[in-house]
């Protein structure tokens, strides 16, 4: 099992033992790796000094978003390679990228992003780099049928909108099942340890790292073929703990921001994307999430505490704004905000930013003609994909290399010349890609042959499902939590957040329920301590399950009875148990922004 009652056993390997390979950074892209060269047969340690995905993988938008904004930008290669890499995910990771049609109102106001025109264009061309057919084909609304099915939205100035395919996404459960994967396949795995040093041979070449486990506060040392940096905002400050290497900043960090309200109080039926009418280039979603909607993002420069990033009043204002403006009839204030979440995003200092952007130019009408001639021929058989994606990408290089809207997410994998690999930037959405390519360049290192894993086809833990049944399976999944005495609701729940690892969580009943606990809950938690490394309440109710974000109002019921059955499993004394009660409630002030909301009391 994948428990605290195994750690000291980890710990043990790790300073006892020689790795091919360490991992630094527990989030998305870490847990990519370790994944793919656990499951190619190399000896893995992924180290990370947090909770595994507590920085930037679990404060994400929570989609597996295929850019469709790219397309106004003409990459179409960035478009093309998202929207594969989410097909590849859906069939890895089955039971956690889940299809939600977005909509897209279209506002006739300076800076728009799309028109009426255009949306449509990049709606087809969208949908062909994507391969969508059938019932998530794209499709156009008028003024008259988007009112119809947002009436909360604004009337003034909407044209009409498009719906196009997107997917909804569990970011921080992502991350841990990767991981579970990789410990299934024979690597170590160690959350709250902190990377302190580089180390290197007598030949100048990096052999390792010297770690400081945060819980028995000892230091050791790992030795290892091969480090990588994953560590996302934090690589440049990894990269300082390498003494032979050049420091220059690689980074630029942006802070975003989403809000989370009462689904009653704003209620959207599907997920909404729109420009936030401030001509400002950015756009915000607005997502329906269990009885909730919530909403962002920001997107500021950040130089602030990155292992703590928060909400800010500016923050809260800014989207309050953008949200009330286009519901003008919602009128939200803080006192709606049930929670909240702030996280950063690992930009290239020399990218121009991210689908989100800041800002926005025109693009010359002549290049834009020649992008619709092209989707236009593709569409009626005059064209091959290759053709179409030459032009585009030609027409690209045609516009000003200053233009601040030509927007990437890209990502970047160099090897120092002390042997120190850095993994950094890219999307969520890239983040098997990213760890594929980073694989080759580590078999080319090692000195013997390494077999790849196909990653394209190799689940993570709880995803061996069928990718093209997924609904009927995880419903005969729940049947079967029905049938030990689960209620249809509960069920559901642990079918849809487990997998097929959702029957381990079912055969955990007879060790019965915590006390304030329901079974199912009871179920859940005791999974999570013992399979998901689940150290503090914190770890459990924000990231391994979304209570803290979106079950808001069972969160404070359950909460007190979360840290005592923690307490009596993890045989925490009184102090420790006190400790992880105060962290507890402190992140539920903050989630809430309760100090914010003080504030403007007063």
């Amino acid at each position: 099992m994948f428990s605290f009652k195994e750690r000291s056993k980890m710990m043990e390997k790790l300073s006892n033992d020689s790795f091919d390979l360490v991992i630094i950074g527990g989030g998305i892209t870490g847990a990519g790796v370790a994944l793919q060269a656990a499951a190619s047969g190399l000896s893995v340690a992924l180290l990370e000094m947090q909770d595994f995905a507590e920085g930037t993988s679990s404060r994400s938008t929570k989609l597996v978003h295929g850019g469709i904004r790219y397309l106004k930008t003409f990459d179409v290669e960035v478009v093309s390679d998202t929207v594969s890499e989410r097909a590849i995910i859906q069939g890895i990771a089955p039971h956690i990228p889940k299809a939600d049609p977005m909509i897209l109102p279209i506002y006739d106001e300076p800076g728009s992003t799309f028109n009426m025109f255009s949306v449509k264009v990049a709606m087809d061309l969208y949908d062909q780099l994507a391969n969508v057919t059938g019932k998530y084909a794209n499709y156009v609304l008028s003024k008259e049928e988007i009112l119809e099915r947002e009436p909360q939205l604004a009337a003034q100035g909407l044209l009409g909108g498009g719906v196009y395919l997107d997917y909804r996404n569990n970011d921080a459960r992502l991350v841990i099942e990767n991981i579970k994967r990789a410990v299934e396949d024979g690597a170590i795995a160690v959350s709250r340890i902190k990377v302190e040093e580089i180390l290197h041979d007598d030949q100048g070449k990096v052999s390792g790292v010297k770690v400081k486990d945060l819980l028995s506060e000892e230091s050791f040392s790992i030795d290892s073929q091969l480090v990588i940096n994953t560590a996302g905002p934090w690589s440049d400050i990894v990269k300082k703990l390498d003494k032979k290497i050049d420091h220059k900043p690689h980074m630029r960090p942006t802070k975003g921001v989403h809000l989370v309200v009462d689904g009653e109080k704003l209620k959207v039926p599907q997920p909404t994307y729109f420009d936030t009418g401030e001509q400002d280039g950015r756009m915000i979603f607005v997502i329906p999430r269990e009885s909730k909607t919530y909403f962002g993002t920001t997107d500021t420069d950040y130089q602030g505490d990155f292992d703590h990033p928060t909400v800010e009043q500016a923050d809260v204002d800014y989207l309050l704004k953008v949200v009330n403006h286009r519901y003008p009839e919602v009128d939200l204030t803080i006192d709606d905000i049930e929670a909240s979440w702030a996280g950063l995003r690992p930009l290239i200092s020399d990218a121009s930013g991210d689908y989100n952007g800041t800002k926005k130019e025109k693009i010359s009408d002549e290049n834009f003609e020649k992008i619709i001639q092209a989707a236009n021929d593709y569409k009626n058989g005059k064209q091959s994909r290759p053709a179409v994606e030459k032009t585009i990408t030609q027409a690209a290089k045609e516009e000003p290399k200053d233009n601040p809207s030509a927007v990437s997410r890209g990502s970047d994998l160099t090897v120092a010349e002390d042997g120190l690999l850095i993994l950094s930037g890219g999307k969520l959405t890239d983040y098997r890609l990213m760890s594929a390519e980073a694989m080759k360049k580590i078999a080319s290192i090692l000195d013997r042959d390494v077999e790849l894993v196909d990653s394209k086809h190799y689940a993570v833990s709880g995803g061996k499902l069928d990718p093209a049944n997924v609904e009927s399976e995880l419903e005969k999944i729940a049947k079967k939590g029905q049938e030990i005495g689960l209620n249809q609701a509960d069920a559901n729940f642990i079918a849809e957040l487990y997998g097929s690892n959702a029957e381990k969580v079912f055969d955990l009943k007879d060790q019965g329920s915590f006390d304030g606990l329901s079974l199912a809950e009871s179920m859940s938690l005791r999974y999570a301590m013992e399979a998901e490394m689940t150290l503090t309440p914190v770890d459990y109710l924000l990231r391994r399950t979304n209570y803290m974000l979106f079950i808001s109002h069972r969160l404070m019921e359950i909460k007190d009875a979360v840290v005592e059955a923690m307490a009596k499993f993890l045989d925490w004394d009184d102090h420790l148990k006190e400790q992880y009660q105060k962290e507890l409630d402190q992140q539920i002030r903050e989630t809430q922004l309760t100090d914010l909301k003080e504030q403007q009391k007063k």
